[in-house]
C-alpha cells in the first residue's frame, strides 16, 4: 500500500492554522464542524491524540453519509407510491431519482474511502503520502480527511491528468 517510509514534513505551517472552530459549509461531502487540532510543542506527528482526532472526524462524516442514504431510501419509497398521471411529472420524478442515485453512488464511493482511512488509522499508516512517504499534514487532512497524497504529489498527479486529457 504505497511507500512505508515516514519522512519528516519540512513544509512550514499554513497561515490559516487558527485555533478557532473551523466551519466548513454543510453539504454531504464533508463534516461541517469540528474543533481544529492544536498540536503541542514537539508533539510527534500522528500520535494517538491526532489519530483519535481524525477518527472522530471520519466516523462523524461516515455516520452523516449513512443517515443520508437511509433518508434517500425512505423518500424514494414514499415518492414511488404516488402514481403520477402526467408524463412530464413522471419524467421529472425519474430525473430526480436518477440525480439522487448518482449522488448516493458518489457517497458510497466516499464511504469506502472513509473506511480505508479508518483502516489506515488502525494500522498506524494514516497521514503519510502513499507516493513519497512524507507527512500529508494536519491541516490538509482536516480539509480532506481521506487524502492519501501530500500536496506536492497531488499537484504532480493533477498536472499529469491535464496533460493526458489534452
Amino acid at each position: 500500500m504505497g511507500v512505508k517510509s515516514k519522512k519528516k514534513n519540512t513544509n512550514p505551517p499554513t497561515p490559516n492554522e487558527s485555533p478557532e472552530t473551523t466551519h466548513i459549509p454543510h453539504h454531504s461531502m464533508m463534516p461541517y464542524k469540528f474543533e481544529p487540532y492544536k498540536p503541542e510543542s514537539n508533539e510527534a506527528y500522528m500520535n494517538e491524540r491526532q489519530l483519535l482526532h481524525f477518527r472522530s472526524i471520519l466516523e462523524a462524516w461516515k455516520k452523516e453519509l449513512m443517515q443520508e442514504v437511509d433518508n434517500t431510501i425512505i423518500e424514494m419509497k414514499e415518492a414511488s407510491v404516488t402514481v403520477l398521471a402526467d408524463p412530464n411529472d413522471r419524467a421529472t420524478q425519474e430525473e430526480a431519482f436518477n440525480l439522487e442515485l448518482r449522488t448516493r453512488d458518489r457517497e458510497r464511493k466516499l464511504i469506502r474511502k472513509i473506511e480505508e482511512a479508518l483502516q489506515q488509522i488502525d494500522d498506524k499508516e494514516y497521514g503519510y503520502c502513499e507516493s513519497c512517504g512524507v507527512e500529508i499534514g494536519i491541516r490538509r487532512l482536516e480539509a480532506r480527511p481521506t487524502a492519501v497524497l501530500c500536496i506536492d504529489c497531488k499537484t504532480l498527479d493533477e498536472i499529469r491528468e491535464k496533460r493526458t486529457a489534452q
